[in-house]
């Protein structure tokens, strides 16, 4: 790890602005080809199938003082299993490159269900966890706030669905409001002011449009075309490829192999998508979407690569394999954990430390929790090249006020 990022305590100058400053070291990332996107179906709902093993065992990490509870689906079958695992990984990672922490991980499975969530909370806490970090699925998150919520202890869940979000309950995860806000702002400032969308209809599209239909609000632009699209591609298509002549920006929001297929949908029904800006989220980030000769040129929002790369060649050297990509997430969480009980006395874990509107800087750049509980998220801009996404704004190095 370069420079002063590899003590991993608080990194020098930056963070002496505030108590917390800019906590966890590296720069910032993108996701790995799909695997954004998989995860953020599963971290929303549940795994396909039910646990794969038996639970694994409980076990405490760390020999520091302020106890820590992380619960993950490490038993569960499939993608959600192999996640877990990495994040798990991550964890101790974390923990083996930080200075002298102060903090012991307890570590439960849950297998992926709710019940097993509130297994392990309740385990945790009898433990004398402090706060709750996971669980993964939002199903699950409920059932740990459930217990911790009457008793004051902070959730940090790693769901993708807003929904779950709350008092003492944070999501410290890639949330589509970031990339949509930033992306929005970003074509704003380059002077794009009618905007059309074609997403899915489902659980993430319905996330994208209040938050587009609201960023354009909020920029004074309008939106000339909204449509939902499911199986059938090619009616949509035609509605918005007739509304594209009053459009200077089209919206394409969902994973690499659909944003292809609905671009296809798009020059089937006579539209020119290179008369036009094309937007994305950080699920443009796939090598479907780099080979694509009509995304070219498009831009979307997503962590500056470089961070992960960093953090993925030390995960490879310690373990042998690639981490998902989420599993700088559990990684910054207990680099979180170990900054503040550091820094922040009695008060490490409260509401009104964790949403310091200064924020954090993590392997994926700056973020900070909302009160609601959700997060906000300093993103790049990157632009599809058919070598890569290459950036064309940086991602802030601070908050706004």
């Amino acid at each position: 790890m370069e420079g002063p990022h590899h003590r991993n305590s608080l990194p020098s100058g930056t963070t002496r602005r505030t108590a917390l400053g800019l906590i966890v070291g590296a720069p910032l990332l993108t996701a790995c080809s799909g695997i954004q996107q998989s995860l953020s179906q599963f971290s929303s709902g549940n795994p396909e199938a039910g646990p794969a093993g038996p639970q694994q065992q409980p076990q405490a990490v760390g020999t520091g003082q302020v106890k820590i509870g992380l619960i993950l689906p490490l038993s569960a079958s499939g993608n959600a299993g192999l996640a877990a695992q990495s994040m798990r990984n991550a964890a101790e990672m974390a923990l083996a490159e930080f200075q002298n922490p102060n903090i012991q991980l307890l570590i439960k499975d849950d297998g992926g269900s709710p019940q097993g969530a509130a297994q392990g909370t309740q385990q945790a806490l009898s433990e004398g966890a402090e706060i709750i970090l996971g669980p993964l699925f939002a199903g699950s998150v409920p059932a740990t706030a459930q217990l911790t919520r009457p008793r004051g202890t902070s959730v940090i869940a790693f769901s993708t669905d807003s929904s779950v979000a709350g008092r003492g309950v944070y999501l410290l995860s890639f949330l589509p409001e970031s990339d949509i806000n930033r992306i929005v702002d970003y074509s704003a400032g380059i002077g794009k002011r009618s905007f059309a969308a074609m997403v899915p209809d489902n659980a993430y599209g319905n996330v994208v449009e209040a938050a587009f239909k609201q960023a354009v609000g909020r920029k004074n632009g309008r939106v000339v075309a909204f449509e939902k699209y499911g199986a059938d591609r090619a009616t949509p298509a035609r509605t918005v490829a007739q509304a594209l002549g009053q459009a200077d920006a089209l919206l394409l929001a969902d994973d690499g192999d659909s944003v292809v297929a609905t671009a296809d949908a798009l020059t089937a029904a006579g539209a020119n998508l290179r008369n036009i800006q094309l937007l994305g989220t950080g699920l443009w980030d796939n090598p479907r979407v780099f080979a694509s000769p009509v995304l070219q040129g498009g831009l979307y929002a997503a962590p500056d690569p470089s961070g992960f790369r960093s953090f993925a060649g030390r995960y490879r050297a310690k373990y042998g394999g690639e981490p998902v990509r989420t599993a700088t997430l559990a990684y910054d969480a207990v680099a979180l954990m170990a900054a503040l009980a550091r820094t922040q006395g009695a008060q490490r874990f409260a509401p009104e430390t964790l949403t310091n509107p200064s924020g954090f800087a993590g392997i994926d750049g700056l973020f900070r929790f909302r009160s609601d509980g959700t997060n906000e998220r300093g993103l790049a801009v990157m632009k599809v090249a058919s070598g890569g996404g290459t950036p064309v704004a940086g991602s802030p190095k601070s908050f706004g006020a």
